[in-house]
């Protein structure tokens, strides 16, 4: 092993984490993960902050919702309001007044959101600055670096990232670098006894450069670990394949976080199949164009159909925008008026701090199944779910045909019954 890997065995055992397994539904598994800044629970899903701020959603919001950790972006905290200036408020709890748990990401998917604007060597990424075109050197070091100064509980290894629909030689170069780079960041990383340094799985949708990935990054056993990489463009069934290859090989005692999903269905998937952390712009993001998340999937506010509900957007949510407002006046100010989507934002935090909290609650109560079951039924009530749900839920061991078939039943009695 490497001089690099070994300090890594001893950096990790100074880790400002501590993760606990509290139980275990076949792959899935609720967790306690201790941060510095704040005790979350997993399966857990993170609201995206990119510059400290969750648009239109104040820290006190966030708190009582139940967010637990907001991610923060390296690149564009560094480009404004500026490291320097953050380490000089204390970092960026203090900067945005936000008492929880933070994880900035390393900058390393502007590689591919801002390709045409950056150049990838084997020093770092050379990036033109979309705010005044002059260009900014982001190395493994420098990322690190920053992130140290923006005070993350946890912070992100700079990989080198390609889009997963990548095919050819330049997918094993990223996943190589990936691994070079993994060590020249636990070189530079100041400060282990504060922050956690999670590395990032790369690969492609190669199995074998993902179990080489895999292998080199838990080889020097850091406090947790991310499937990177997809969320990109790739088919279904090729995304759970390589979560579920990853998930396996990583270990049963560090956090596994899945970067850039967002969609409900892809949570719960990913959930079932051994992973606990997500992140995503959806739910705000969606938010802000009029779409709400309800059990049963997307309900588009701009349709016209919304003028005359006088409903709540999901009558089983307990959220301040159900309890207040109706789909009918969301519809009138949802793309018109500022508060229109801040309040449909806020019901889709809502609506996922709830998701992770309910698969939480069901896999300490052996019931993860039947929430499985439940949320497929309700999502797909004509029973059409798709077919890379359908396998990856028999390699989670998850049998949904049963139920679905017995909601069915239900469902055909009830209206029966009402007809007579």
């Amino acid at each position: 092993m490497s001089g690099a890997a070994t300090s890594a065995r001893v950096f990790a055992n100074m880790a400002a984490l501590h993760f606990e397994v509290l139980a275990r539904s076949k792959l899935a598994r609720a967790s306690r993960l201790t941060l510095p800044h704040h005790v979350v629970q997993t399966p857990m899903f993170m609201p995206v902050g990119t510059q400290g701020v969750i648009k239109g959603i104040a820290n006190d919001q966030l708190e009582e919702l139940g967010c637990q950790i907001i991610l923060a972006n390296t690149y564009h905290l560094a480009l404004r309001p500026g490291a320097d200036l953050l380490e000089q408020m204390g970092g960026l709890h203090k900067f945005m007044n936000w008492p929880r748990a933070l994880l900035t990401d390393s900058g390393g998917f502007q590689m591919v959101s801002l390709l045409h604007l950056a150049d990838i060597t084997e020093e770092g990424v050379t990036f033109q600055s979309p705010v005044d075109g002059t260009p900014m050197l982001l190395t493994p070091e420098e990322s690190i670096q920053i992130q140290n100064k923006i005070g993350a509980d946890i912070i992100m290894a700079l990989d080198d990232v390609v889009k997963t629909t990548t095919t050819g030689p330049r997918v094993e170069e990223a996943m190589h670098r990936t691994l070079r780079w993994i060590d020249r960041c636990i070189s530079a990383h100041s400060r282990p006894t504060e922050q956690n340094l999670f590395g990032i799985v790369q690969g492609g949708l190669d199995p074998k450069l993902r179990d080489q990935c895999v292998k080199g990054l838990v080889e020097r056993n850091l406090p947790g670990y991310a499937i990177g990489g997809l969320s990109g463009g790739e088919d279904k069934d090729s995304f759970w394949r390589i979560v579920a290859q990853c998930a396996a090989g990583l270990p049963e005692d560090k956090p596994r976080y899945v970067m850039g999903v967002g969609f409900p269905l892809d949570i719960v998937v990913c959930s079932a199949l051994g992973a606990d952390m997500y992140d995503c712009v959806y739910p705000t993001r969606t938010g802000r164009f009029g779409s709400a998340l309800v059990p049963e999937g997307v309900l588009k506010l701009t349709n016209a159909n919304m003028e005359n509900d006088n409903r709540p957007l999901d009558e089983s949510c307990s959220c301040m925008v159900c309890k207040q407002y109706t789909r009918s006046y969301l519809h009138t100010i949802v793309t018109k008026e500022a508060m229109g989507s801040q309040l449909v934002s806020y019901h889709n935090i809502a609506y996922m701090m709830k998701l992770s909290k309910d698969m939480h609650t069901s896999i300490l109560e052996g019931r993860f199944p039947q929430f499985v079951q439940e949320f497929l039924q309700k999502q797909f009530p004509n029973r059409d779910v798709p077919k890379w749900v359908r396998n990856a839920m028999e390699v989670a061991e998850i049998d949904i045909s049963i139920r679905v078939q017995q909601l069915a039943r239900e469902t055909f009695l009830i209206q029966d019954n009402w007809r007579h």
